[in-house]
């Protein structure tokens, strides 16, 4: 079972209509494996990981989530979204939001909401971790964006997941909301693993160990590898790299 990949593609294409997005995508990530998934806007990297949760059918290929179809894992990951949409004037907290990643579990608080004292103990647990706990009883728009990232990412930890996928959690965050980010996911790499979607190539440094690039087709690196040749091929241009222990310019 230790030689199973958590997630393994084999030969994915997948298409809108009569435009491909990906073709022919390999990529296997191991248990407690941390990977950055970057590349141009339209490049598929969404589309990848609707695939990985089953969110998405392949029309070639094969998706494996745990050794067997994505569906049957789901409950295994811990997912937050690229985009929040949310009603500002609805009245919930972020205790409530945390509790949300207990929905789908098995038994009745899973299925109905009627969430008990485990529950709650998982979503305090998940608050602290990200160092939210003091705002447990605030309401979710009194938040910096910053601390409703932090939130979103406890939701995604509170049903205790062997993989975590982050779509863009930087975006819109301030330098300081980042850092503390880095931070919580340097932590959260040391117990399972990790798969982070993201235009900020200062994750490539500063925490994880592999970047896969996606345009159309999946290329993994190293992140020693990523010279200023490599990242324009990704992005089919020069672009700005920011490290978070450094500055290094790709102009």
């Amino acid at each position: 079972m230790a030689d199973i990949p958590d997630i393994q593609l084999r030969g994915v294409s997948f298409s809108y209509g009569s435009i491909p997005v990906l073709e022919n995508v390999n990529l296997s990530i191991g248990p407690r494996e941390a990977i950055c998934v970057v590349g141009p806007n339209g490049g598929g990297k969404t589309t990848l990981l609707k695939l990985i949760l089953g969110l998405l059918r392949p029309e070639r290929g094969e998706v494996r989530l745990f050794g067997g179809p994505p569906r049957q894992g789901r409950l295994r990951i811990g997912y937050m979204p690229q985009h929040l949409r949310y009603d500002p004037l609805f009245p919930v907290t972020a205790m409530d939001v945390v509790l949300m990643g207990r929905l789908g579990q098995p038994g009745p608080a899973g299925r109905l909401g009627f969430f008990r004292s485990a529950d709650r103990k998982a979503a305090r647990e998940a608050l602290a971790l990200v160092g939210m706990e003091d705002a447990a009883r605030r309401p979710l728009a009194t938040l910096s964006d910053g601390q409703r990232q932090r939130v979103l990412i406890a939701r995604a930890l509170c049903s205790g997941p062997d993989l975590l996928l982050l779509d863009e959690p930087t975006a819109s965050v301030d330098t300081l909301a980042e850092a503390r980010l880095f931070e919580i996911l340097r932590e959260l790499k040391r117990r399972m693993t990790v798969v982070i979607v993201s235009h900020d190539l200062g994750f490539v440094s500063s925490v994880v160990e592999k970047v896969a690039c996606v345009n159309r087709r999946v290329v993994i690196h190293p992140t020693g590898e990523l010279s200023g040749e490599v990242i324009s091929d990704i992005y089919g241009g020069d672009v700005r790299v920011v490290r978070h222990d450094d500055v290094v310019n790709h102009d």
